[in-house]
């Protein structure tokens, strides 16, 4: 990742973002710096699209998923609303939230962390979409709803380890989710509708088999992670866990400075964000480029065009330049080619040969 000038310290809470106890700090995460750039990419627009990181076992996906719950801000929810509705967008209230804003003027709000929230392999439907609250109805003799992992997902983010294997019920849940926006119970003569938005994060090995296509197609970037080759880099790991296992709290303490830069510069890439634009031109050699690779849909520019934008806050920048296309591109397309089995390149070349053409690289 491509860092710029340390700016001036801004003041802005960031306690509630953090976790009681200290998890290994984004910061800490040796290499792999397109995994990163996606998950932060991913913060800056909750629209891309999530991302689905594929690769070698203990490569650390899943270690840097869980470090970034701590890296980010702290968001304002409804006051004890079950699924964190957010008090400035009434069109995506629950229904106890509606019908609360139609008794008081101005909802009562409160701070807190986002949510990174885990989907096991093995959960039921229950379990994901909710369902009736069983103690309740025995004790009270009440219907209740009970949330399940989409409402806690809500505004945050869901994790699927080995995303590969997950069961198809699962994977049309998902899939249904990601298209609406909202979770849709009929059960138990219980109908609950609820918002369910948010960032989708898959990690998997490809040799325990192949991602669904329907559900690949709906992840934005595609990341493929290796083991690191550099003798350097493999002994600053080992020697990183080895601190922070023997202490933790110590080890999150040596690496406050360089988490804290981290978050002071995703705090000002977010409000950079809305006022990043791109060059007509740009946009149409960003479509030029998927039309020449067959690219079904439109998908890839729109998220090569999202997550270009996304570098240029990174980066401190109002206008996306042809480098931000470039450090895209690739995670942006890699799942979404058509497969020949005739084909001898392999997606990662063909997409970087069709850039060469389209963006050349100018002497500077």
């Amino acid at each position: 990742m491509t860092s710029r000038k340390k700016q001036p310290a801004r003041k802005k809470k960031h306690s509630l973002a953090r976790s009681l106890s200290p998890v290994y700090p984004f910061a800490a995460i040796v290499g792999q710096d397109d995994m990163k750039l996606a998950l932060l990419l991913s913060v800056l627009d909750p629209y891309l699209g999530g991302v689905v990181i594929m690769g070698h076992r203990g490569t650390g996906k899943s270690t840097a998923v869980r470090a970034l719950a701590d890296l980010l801000p702290a968001r304002t929810r409804v006051k004890g609303c079950l699924f964190n509705c957010d008090p400035d967008r009434s069109q995506d209230f629950c229904q106890d939230c509606q019908d609360r804003s139609h008794k008081v003027r101005r909802l009562p709000r409160e701070s807190f962390r986002v949510p990174v929230v885990d989907l096991p392999l093995g959960a039921t439907e229950d379990r994901v979409c909710g369902s009736l609250d069983i103690e309740r109805a025995l004790t009270q003799g009440s219907k209740s709803f009970e949330p399940g992992l989409l409402a806690k997902a809500h505004r945050g983010f869901l994790y699927i380890d080995e995303v590969n294997l997950l069961e198809d019920f699962l994977v049309d849940l998902l899939l249904d989710a990601a298209a609406s926006g909202r979770n849709q119970v009929e059960r138990e003569g219980i109908s609950i509708s609820h918002p369910a938005r948010f960032v989708l994060v898959g990690s998997g090995n490809p040799e325990e088999g192949e991602l669904r296509p329907q559900l690949l197609d709906r992840f934005g970037l595609f990341v493929q992670v290796a083991t690191l080759s550099s003798i350097e880099e493999r002994v600053e790991i080992v020697e990183r866990r080895d601190r922070f296992e023997q202490d933790p709290q110590e080890f999150y303490e040596q690496m406050h400075n360089l988490q804290e830069d981290l978050r002071q510069q995703l705090d000002m890439a977010l409000e950079l964000m809305p006022q990043v634009s791109m060059d007509p031109r740009i946009l149409h050699q960003v479509a030029e480029l998927c039309g020449r690779l067959q690219v079904d849909g439109h998908r890839g520019e729109l998220t090569i065009s999202r997550s270009a934008r996304g570098v240029a806050a990174w980066n401190g920048r109002v206008a996306v330049n042809e480098d931000d296309i470039r450090r895209v591109a690739v995670m942006s397309l890699r799942h979404r080619l058509r497969k020949d089995p005739l084909e001898v390149t392999e997606s990662p070349a063909r997409i970087m040969q069709m850039l060469e053409r389209i963006f050349p690289l100018t002497t500077r």
